[in-house]
């Protein structure tokens, strides 16, 4: 069940045309897009694939606690809990992660990051934090058309975002879906 987002009562004046709202929509999906392929390759960069990446973000940041349980993460990652398992495992064994037993609940295993992954995450969300702002202000460009920047996004330094010459791969014609921690 997907859950909607309300509209805020200020944006329900400026309802966008159906064109505008299409350009809109595929200028945001191109620059998640962008990120996406940034971050990707940056993780590589680091040593790391992409979800093992997802997987020490979702360790250190989605619960505030530093840790997270396998639930937990197949909810962050939005993975089965079967996927998620085994990308632990593998992290495990590359050094990234450390798993415990949750000492209340023997059932419940527990993530945590090593040093080595500690040091891999900040390097990259440091690489990210630039990225981010590139980002923000990409979608400023689409969605500023009709609002004032400050009334999306608090970008304190952002660019505007360049443009790079578009691409076309060909998309996986496979109509099963595939987990994405392979």
């Amino acid at each position: 069940m997907t859950e909607k987002t309300p509209v805020p009562a200020r944006m329900e004046e400026e309802m966008a045309t159906p064109a505008e709202m299409l350009r809109n929509l595929a200028w945001f999906r191109y620059q998640l897009r962008r990120f996406l392929r940034f971050s990707e390759k940056a993780a590589r960069k680091c040593g790391v694939t992409p979800q093992h990446h997802q997987l020490l973000l979702g360790v250190a940041g989605f619960t505030g606690r530093n840790s997270a349980n396998l639930s937990e993460l197949a909810d962050f990652l939005q993975e089965r809990h079967n996927a998620v398992v085994g990308l632990v495992e593998r992290a495990a064994v590359k050094g990234l992660v450390h798993k415990a037993h949750d000492p209340r609940d023997r059932r419940v295993v527990i993530v945590t990051l090593t040093a080595l992954g500690a040091r891999k995450l900040a390097k990259l969300s440091r690489l990210h934090h630039e990225e981010v702002v590139r980002v923000q202000a990409g979608m400023l460009a689409a969605a500023g058309m009709r609002r004032s920047p400050a009334s999306l996004w608090p970008l304190p330094g952002a660019r505007p975002a360049r443009r790079a010459k578009a691409s076309v791969k060909t998309a996986n014609a496979g109509s099963h879906r595939q987990s994405g921690l392979d």
